[in-house]
């Protein structure tokens, strides 16, 4: 076990990801309580649903795409190859970024033309759905390099920035959904810009053109990402879906106590998961593209071993501690959702185990298995989510999470079959033709 740490620079790539990812998950834990104490549970309701707006823009418009160009970064054999991934990436990211964002300004018009409301609140959510997924796109294509450091360094300064600048504008211009996004939208654009001057020299001396060879990279990543686009759809669904019944059946003051509690402890386990994740999957990709199945594997035990872990322990620290962290995290005014805590942390740590299960078939590019494991999870919180919300009210949405999460690791799990070592993999590379991918030597300009 330590052998493989050793090989695969895993200290090193879990150090920096431990680090990013704790300053992030206490900048986001110290920002909501500020803000909780700042606005009352209606308001911090309505930027969780907006705030859901964007995730889903991400999640559907953009994340099928940038899983495509971290999978195909271990394949890239020289810094052209990479140079071409990274361009077919951003603007394959970018046109479906701009749908995502005119397909919101579309509904947020119907939506304000039937209720009579105003439209600038669904102006700032595609605003800042952009600065979002610019973020995603730089840090997850770092990690898929490899180069933890960098992609540390960008999530913690924009996670730092964002409920600063935040409740900087909430005490200037008063508790409203406005201002809360308006900064987080200013921190993301200041974050952005610094880390892509930063990282943007090293991509651009290689950009060399290549038409072919980016053409076949557009095809691949099109063939990759096309069954994830309705899996992180899914995944949406599960993860964000709750919030939007919530409102239906109850309102958004509902809406706001739900998405406190939820908040902090999905990301005290979102955050360990993450840790693990971008220490351990760049690594297993690596392994698996090299052929070595005997390392994958190893590689996989130990984090499957470490999620399994982080779930068993964490709910157990929730079940015993939840007064204290309401008590520590949240104003009084939102005390009244301690008691969802324990359902909404065994939830996530299925959720995080059923991501690990599921990377046996993400390696051999196997999404279409993937998608039917999400599927499942995503017909039970269809079938769960409104049932128990409607007989139980706002305990129900929390008792339906580890019910679709379990469900969804379960059937990972049958279709990933991570117990077994995988056999006859062999190395790969990206398939283009021969005379892009061994260009004369290349010049700096």
């Amino acid at each position: 076990m330590l052998r493989v740490l050793k090989q695969q620079r895993l200290l090193g790539d879990a150090f920096w990801a431990l680090a990013g990812q704790l300053v992030s998950a206490v900048a986001l834990l110290a920002g909501t309580r500020m803000l909780t104490e700042l606005v009352s549970p209606d308001i911090f309701g309505q930027v969780a649903l907006l705030s859901g707006f964007v995730a889903l823009g991400v999640a559907v418009f953009s994340y099928p795409f940038i899983c495509a160009g971290m999978r195909m970064l271990p394949e890239c054999r020289n810094q052209q190859q990479r140079a071409a991934l990274h361009q077919a990436v951003f603007g394959l990211t970018a046109r479906s970024t701009a749908l995502a964002i005119a397909v919101l300004m579309l509904g947020g018009s119907v939506y304000c033309y039937v209720n009579d409301s105003e439209i600038g609140l669904y102006v700032l959510t595609g605003l800042l759905l952009a600065v979002t997924v610019r973020r995603e796109l730089g840090i997850q294509l770092l990690i898929g390099e490899r180069r933890q450091r960098g992609a540390s360094f960008w999530q913690t300064s924009d996670s730092l920035l964002r409920p600063l600048v935040a409740i900087g504008l909430v005490y200037w211009a008063g508790p409203n959904p406005g201002a809360i996004l308006l900064g987080y939208i200013f921190a993301s654009v200041v974050s952005n810009t610094v880390w892509s001057i930063v990282h943007g020299a090293d991509s651009e001396s290689h950009s060399g053109s290549q038409p072919r060879l980016f053409a076949r990279l557009r095809g691949n990543i099109w063939v990759y990402a096309l069954p994830l686009i309705p899996m992180e759809f899914i995944f949406w669904v599960n993860g964000v879906g709750d919030r939007y019944v919530i409102g239906y059946f109850l309102s958004a003051a509902e809406v706001g106590l739900y998405a406190a509690s939820y908040t902090i402890i999905n990301e005290a386990f979102n955050r360990s998961a993450m840790v693990l994740l971008r220490t351990f999957q760049p690594a297993y990709f690596q392994a698996f593209a090299a052929g070595n199945g005997r390392e994958a594997f190893s590689i996989l035990k130990v984090w499957l071993t470490a999620v399994t872990g982080l779930g068993v322990i964490g709910t157990g620290l929730v079940m015993m501690c939840k007064d204290w962290v309401a008590e520590l995290l949240l104003a009084q005014t939102y005390h009244a959702a301690v008691g969802l805590m324990p359902a909404i942390a065994m939830g996530s740590a299925l959720h995080a185990l059923g991501t690990a299960l599921a990377q046996p078939l993400l390696a051999k590019k196997n999404t279409r298995a993937v998608l039917k494991g999400r599927l499942c999870g995503a017909i039970a919180a269809v079938i769960s989510l409104p049932l128990l919300v409607a007989v139980y009210g706002l305990p129900g949405a929390a008792i339906a999470n580890p019910v679709y999460f379990g469900i969804e690791a379960l059937v990972l799990a049958l279709l990933a079959k991570p117990w077994r070592e995988p056999k006859d993999i062999h190395f790969a590379e990206i398939d283009t033709l021969s005379v892009d991918l061994n260009p004369s030597p290349v010049i700096n300009s």
